[in-house]
């Protein structure tokens, strides 16, 4: 983390103090409506977990599902950077993908990132693994598709790690549907961390033949 992945990340720090302030003002009707509008970001906390686990695991072929602003693109993108690795983010909002392509450009960390722009689920399935690394962060309602398409493609000791577990709770029905399908597969160790919205981290552990 360099003095141009600081200044980028101090944008983000005044951006979301901005929206705070802006979302202490407004109706839950309101907020909701210009829910696309905020960063909704994992948190720096978060962030920086997603950052050490990557550097730990020296992951080389990283997948980030929701680029949203960029906030956690960020973060990947500087890890893939220590690791010699790349990081695929997919976004289906042109307008957000624009946005952190500009701070990630700005960041110096451009030559890290491939960038694909719309359905996942449908993208997912043109992209060749093994993976090391994914961070599943997108509509609550694409969890389990994105997942079901991704596990045959995960590359031994690869992690899953997803956010928004705990935290909105009206996404707590996608978010058990995703535990649920994650625990079912015989070859992933899976846990719940309890760190920003909640994080569901998974390892693929096999067994020798």
């Amino acid at each position: 983390m360099n003095d141009r992945f600081n200044q980028v990340l101090s944008r983000y720090r005044e951006r979301l103090e901005r929206e705070n302030r802006l979302s202490e003002t407004l109706d839950e009707a309101t907020l909701a409506a210009r829910r696309n509008e905020f960063l909704l970001h994992v948190g720096e906390d978060v962030a920086r977990v997603l950052h050490a686990l990557i550097i730990a695991r020296k992951a080389k072929r990283i997948i980030e599902l929701g680029t949203s602003y960029g906030y956690s693109t960020l973060f990947l993108a500087d890890a893939a950077r220590e690791t010699g690795g790349v990081l695929m983010t997919f976004e289906i909002d042109e307008r957000k993908q624009r946005y952190a392509r500009g701070e990630i450009e700005a960041a110096g960390l451009g030559a890290q990132v491939e960038w694909h722009r719309g359905d996942a689920t449908e993208l997912l399935k043109r992209v060749e693994g093994p993976f090391d690394f994914v961070l599943i962060d997108l509509w609550k309602d694409l969890y389990v598709p994105c997942f079901e398409t991704l596990y045959p493609k995960l590359a031994e000791h690869a992690l899953v790690a997803a956010d928004n577990i705990l935290k909105p709770v009206h996404f707590r029905r996608d978010t058990e549907a995703y535990r649920a399908a994650v625990r079912a597969k015989p070859d992933l160790q899976s846990v719940l961390l309890p760190i920003g919205q909640g994080i569901e981290l998974s390892c693929v552990w096999r067994k020798p033949h």
